[in-house]
């Protein structure tokens, strides 16, 4: 049959992915530690037969058996003199993927099955009761998975190198003969990770002159954060603004636990929505992993996201072309919800989405050289530091949003706004807010920022328009507009709204759609004409009502050249909040605005219970007699801790806040007057211990978590400087030894665990990823270790991990062994006969404390 566009299919009717291939292939004989990927090419008749079986059973999109297909793992045919003749290419793996991929669809199309084969398939629920797969549509993604890394600061991959690994991948599945029809991209832990495989995905076709619609699906822990800490709201924001055709959840939870994470999902996303769980939880069976939910239950469930609105369902670990039939069965009638586009103006960090549209929105406009002669020279000094500074002061006021603008003539614009958006969002939640008229400048910083941002602007200029259109059409984010044009600012309403009309429309032709414009009237100064605030106040209404715009305003600028100036801002303020202004560009440290936003807020109802005006008013009378704000550092630390309070300039508040170079500068400066051991004991200890609080109750996530832990590792160095100069080096209350088990290259949750036990003084030997048992039990052997720490991501490689510990019994039974990992549960750890499960970092630090301490 002739093959039609996926793009033609998706949201108009239920399509259905495969479901596992891992775990399939262990029952087929795939062995403990060994790469499913090098099936393609030593027992290409199988993967055929996988593929094969799942387009019997329906599937409309089979993946490519390509999931660890990277550079990573295979070297590129151009580095093979390197590598030993056992060893497999990168190309050879993907093209023969594809090629398994394609003569599957091929057989399953020229394949005329008799009826007696049809009902012996039927009976046992591998063909569909009312649908022959051979008239099925048969698509096949190249499937493209996670590194096992994590990116900078977090870990040691850089971005730029993220996609460049990426882009290898995707290029070769590309030109090779056979090409697919769809990119997925899978199984994603981190959203800044997902951004550089969608950049790579969307370069390399841009480089090649090739299109085909990209489909993104991500996972989440059963409380709904992903591994870094963003929730289905965040993500969604973030990933259907890079451009993504299609986007969902697959992996790690049943199709329970997936339910309520994906009515999140249904909640906020515009795009058509996926849904690929697992067949429940794994557990261990006679040496093999097998799940907990049946295929008829899986069917079941997973049937039920079609209501709810997916457009796509399959499967993931632990499902079988049974389990994607009976689900097939389920919804072959179903018809796809239509997907409705939301409207709403949002803008996110990784792990924060900020909405426009109904309270007001305050930016933060401290990070700005603009007639502030410190900052000024903390950006000619690089003084990092006072930057960040800054950055922290105004979320400890109570901003959502922190604008960034670097520009002086003096300094490269270019590496300073990279620079200093990379260094806030290593300690800070905030969404930010890119304010440059410099495209070089725009575009370094949209590449690395992790989430989506505001974009600080744009205007009616044609040229201007031409210019960063194009950026924010490929980085995603929300641009600000400025209403004028080549003829200047209008002093007219209805010059200014002729202007916003213009920007709609151009920025309409570009793909990006007035929810991602916010639009600012421009406020000028009324000591220069005093009718400048009518003009801006009755354009701000019209966008509001006429257009169902959001607006955004610098304040500040209305009061220029007059005394007292936060007197007429702040009542600016307020009536520019009460014609729809969406978001305010302010200065937190104005007692006068925030008393103005406040009271605003309490009055239009957004203050449920008068509760944030309370708390402002017990701090009023203290605010008026000090250059402190409303907010005490106390008070901003109390998220992390009730009992706990520290001040702004203590090692405390470096560790809390993951301030590295604060955290040795500090140090140094203690250690005139203190005792090292009291300073690890009485200061850096309880600070790593309220972050592990604040990350057990889930008021913090990972990211902050090691920012924490790194910044207690640099003050660690300094003490353990003056510790040898005086000979006295402290002792390590334990030697563990951690590996990634034999097979897997996914190291992210090892070295995680590793930073945070050489913070608490334990000796950590890391023996890396992919590392047989013999290896690990030899080195604990010859260490003489008690505690062994192992970890496995792959469904795939956990028989690799029971078997180490099978051999660790044997050859050194005093061990205790702790187990981690994605795929992991407490009842599976049991079953393999590990001594303890951690399901996170500051689990095992705790079981760690319990062995040795």
């Amino acid at each position: 049959m002739k093959q039609e566009s996926f793009q033609n299919f998706l949201g108009k009717k239920v399509l259905f992915f495969d479901g596992g291939t891992g775990s399939v292939l262990q029952e087929k004989g795939l062995k403990p530690g060994e790469l499913p990927e090098t099936w393609n090419i030593l027992h290409a008749e199988k993967i055929v037969q996988l593929h094969f079986d799942y387009f019997c059973a329906g599937c409309n999109i089979i993946k490519t058996n390509t999931f660890g297909a990277n550079s990573l793992k295979f070297p590129l045919k151009e580095n093979i003199e390197n590598i030993s003749e056992e060893s497999f290419c990168l190309e050879d793996i993907i093209e023969s993927a594809l090629k398994n991929a394609y003569e599957s669809r091929e057989k399953i199309e020229s394949t005329n099955f008799s009826d007696e084969e049809i009902f012996q398939l039927r009976e046992k629920n591998l063909v569909p009761k009312n649908i022959n797969p051979k008239n099925q549509s048969h698509f096949i993604a190249l499937d493209v998975g996670p590194l096992g890394k994590l990116l900078e600061p977090l870990g040691d991959l850089s971005f730029e190198r993220a996609i460049q690994i990426f882009s290898q991948t995707i290029k070769i599945g590309l030109i090779s003969e056979k090409k697919p029809d769809l990119i997925l991209i899978e199984t994603m832990n981190d959203c800044y990770e997902a951004k550089a495989a969608i950049l790579a995905a969307k370069e390399t076709m841009e480089d090649l002159k090739f299109s085909l619609p990209i489909v993104v699906t991500t996972v989440y822990d059963e409380s709904g954060k992903s591994l870094t800490g963003s929730n289905p709201e965040t993500m969604t924001t973030i990933l259907e603004s890079l451009g993504v055709n299609a986007f969902g959840l697959n992996c790690s939870l049943g199709p329970n636990q997936m339910k309520p994470i994906f009515q999140d999902l249904v909640e906020n996303a515009s795009i058509p929505l996926v849904a690929n769980p697992n067949a429940g939880l794994p557990r261990s069976e006679n040496g093999c992993t097998v799940y907990d939910v049946s295929a008829e239950e899986f069917a079941k469930v997973t049937s039920s996201f079609v209501d709810m609105g997916a457009a796509i369902v399959g499967g993931c670990c632990g499902t079988t072309p049974e389990h994607i039939c009976r689900l097939v069965d389920l919804c072959y009638e179903k018809s796809c919800v239509p997907v409705e586009d939301k409207g709403k103006t949002k803008i996110a960090s990784y792990t924060q989405t900020v909405s426009f549209g109904n309270r007001p929105i305050l930016v933060g406009e401290r990070i700005n050289p603009t007639g502030k002669k410190r900052f000024k020279q903390a950006l000619r000094e690089n003084d990092f530091p006072y930057i960040l500074q800054e950055g922290l002061s105004q979320e400890e006021k109570g901003v959502h949003v922190l604008d960034v603008n670097v520009g002086l003539p003096e300094i490269d614009e270019v590496l300073m706004l990279k620079s200093v958006v990379k260094e806030l969002q290593s300690v800070t939640e905030l969404p930010l807010q890119i304010d440059t008229s410099n495209s070089n400048a725009m575009e370094a910083a949209l590449r690395i920022y992790n989430g989506k941002p505001l974009v600080n602007s744009v205007n009616g200029k044609e040229e201007v328009m031409k210019e960063v259109f194009p950026l924010v059409k490929k980085y995603g984010g929300v641009v600000v507009a400025l209403t004028l044009d080549e003829s200047g600012i209008p002093e007219t309403t209805d010059g200014r709204v002729k202007i916003v009309e213009k920007i709609y429309s151009t920025a309409a032709s570009y793909g990006i759609s007035k929810k991602d414009i916010i639009i600012d009237p421009l406020t000028m100064a009324i000591s220069s004409d005093s009718k400048a605030a009518i003009a801006t106040l009755e354009t701000l209404r019209i966008v509001h009502e006429k257009f169902g715009g959001t607006t955004i305003l610098g304040v500040s600028n209305i009061s220029f050249g007059l005394p007292q100036r936060d007197l007429i801002t702040s009542s600016f303020f307020t009536v520019a909040m009460q014609n729809g202004l969406s978001a305010a560009i302010m200065n937190p440290n104005s007692l006068e605005m925030m008393k103005a936003y406040n009271c605003f807020c309490t009055l239009s109802g957004y203050d449920e219970n008068c509760t944030e005006y309370i708390s402002f008013a017990e701090k009023y009378q203290e605010s008026l007699n000090s250059v402190q704000n409303i907010s005490s550092t106390e008070n901003a630390i109390k998220k992390h801790s009730e009992d706990y309070s520290v001040s702004q300039d203590s090692l405390e508040y470096a560790v809390i806040r993951g301030l590295k170079t604060e955290a040795a500068t500090r140090t140094n400066l203690l250690l005139k007057t203190e005792d090292p051991i009291f300073i690890i004991n009485n200061r850096l200890i309880p600070a790593l211990d309220i972050v592990g609080k604040g990350f057990e109750a889930k008021r913090i996530y990972l990211p902050q978590l090691l920012m924490s832990a790194e910044a207690t590792k640099t003050a660690f160095s300094v003490i353990k400087e003056k510790l040898i100069e005086s000979g006295n080096v402290g002792e390590s209350k334990g030697k563990i030894l951690l590996a990634t088990v034999k097979g897997d290259i996914h190291d992210i949750g090892k070295n995680i665990v590793k930073v945070l036990l050489e913070n608490y003084s334990f000796t950590v030997i890391d023996l890396g990823k992919d590392v047989a048992p013999e290896k690990i039990v030899e080195v604990a052997k010859e260490q003489n270790i008690i505690f062994v720490g192992l970890s496995a991501l792959m469904t795939t490689t956990v028989p690799a991990m029971e078997e180490t510990i099978k051999l660790l019994r044997k050859e050194k039974p005093e061990c205790k062994v702790c187990v981690g990992g994605a795929v992991l549960t407490s009842e599976y750890a049991n079953m393999i006969g590990a001594d303890f499960y951690a399901k996170d970092a500051l689990e095992t630090v705790k079981y760690a404390q319990k062995i040795f301490c």
